[in-house]
């Protein structure tokens, strides 16, 4: 059910302590709302892994890391943090019940973040309603595609999902007339053999394709084949409303990017979320997907000539209409204006 309460428009700025694990998937999503309750005239701030402190400090969320905290923070690490800047809200991700706990021990209201759809079992996560329930849930997933048992019994405010990008990242961007296709693995889950062989599949097509390599270093590529661009990293929020098709891995960051941008998509699930992910886009008709014993270049060249063809037809009409729903969803600076309330 959609969370609803009084809203005091003209409450004054509030303290809002921001918390996630220390990973790029986890951190991204909540910065645009941290952004736009900056924005706002609230006072922010960020606990997390210094390895994401950068694009933090870059928008001056005033980041740190609790006690010794690279990845995961526990209650134990960030109880001292509230007694020293006593916020009136902590909103933490999905992925950090320590947050919620030491929140709620310390008095101070808090809400759960997510990062996609609500969090399956069995891949390592804690479910967050196991670790403090009766939370209400910043949701960033389009109803059409999240889990419907959630739907139906968590309080949820709906947030639309943007797409982040460190501001350090390079803009340029190849193009031509050809079709773009955009290829990602991730930062957790990409190999070079996978990388090659989606590349190897892709090269055989009229495309451009521009890949980011992630964590696999582009030199473990080889030979890249002519009109495929490596790098590291990408503009993702840029690249995915000129892309045509996107062939990814399946973790929510890219997922919900290439969902508002109304692009299809072709995931190749490799772990974690990745394969609720890729069952509710294909259910959705959004897109198309390979698991890991069926990906080869040829039926990697196969799906992607599909979407790209008359026979994607089908995938971009599905594609745009939920790029339409998310579009309709609450802005952060929506939801920024209502954090007093909560």
């Amino acid at each position: 059910m959609l969370f609803s309460a009084a809203v005091n428009w003209q409450a004054g700025p509030v303290r809002v302590l921001f918390a996630s694990l220390g990973s790029v998937g986890h951190t991204y999503p909540l910065i645009p709302l941290a952004v736009a309750a900056r924005a706002a005239g609230h006072e922010v701030h960020f606990a997390a892994g210094e390895e994401v402190h950068p694009p933090l400090a870059a928008h001056g969320l005033r980041p740190f890391r609790p006690a010794d905290a690279f990845y995961e923070i526990y209650a134990e690490d960030l109880a001292p943090e509230l007694d020293r800047l006593r916020p009136d809200l902590v909103v933490h991700g999905w992925g950090l019940p320590g947050a919620a706990v030491a929140a709620r021990q310390a008095g101070i209201p808090g809400i759960w973040h997510g990062f996609g759809r609500m969090i399956p079992d069995g891949i390592g996560l804690q479910l967050p309603d196991t670790a403090v329930p009766g939370l209400p849930h910043l949701d960033i997933c389009p109803p059409s595609l999240q889990d419907k048992d959630f739907l139906a019994t968590a309080e949820r405010i709906e947030l639309r999902p943007v797409p982040f990008t460190h501001p350090d990242t390079p803009a340029a961007l190849p193009r031509d007339t050809r079709p773009l296709v955009y290829l990602t693995l991730g930062t957790v889950f990409g190999t070079a053999a996978l990388l090659r062989t989606a590349i190897a599949g892709l090269s055989r097509l009229d495309v451009t394709v521009v890949a980011a390599a992630g964590r696999v270093p582009p030199q473990q590529l080889r030979d890249v084949p002519a009109g495929v661009t490596v790098a590291r990293w990408v503009p993702q929020a840029q690249l995915l409303p000129q892309a045509d098709v996107v062939v990814h891995h399946g973790g929510s960051g890219t997922t919900l990017g290439a969902l508002a941008a109304g692009v299809p998509q072709l995931l190749l699930p490799q772990g974690a979320d990745q394969f609720a992910n890729a069952e509710a886009v294909t259910a959705a008709g959004a897109g198309l997907r390979l698991d890991a014993g069926e990906v080869t270049a040829d039926a990697v060249a196969a799906q992607v000539s599909a979407l790209l063809g008359t026979r994607g037809d089908d995938h971009r009409d599905a594609a745009r209409s939920i790029a339409g729903e998310i579009a309709r969803m609450p802005s952060p600076a929506d939801v920024a204006r209502r954090l007093p309330a909560l």
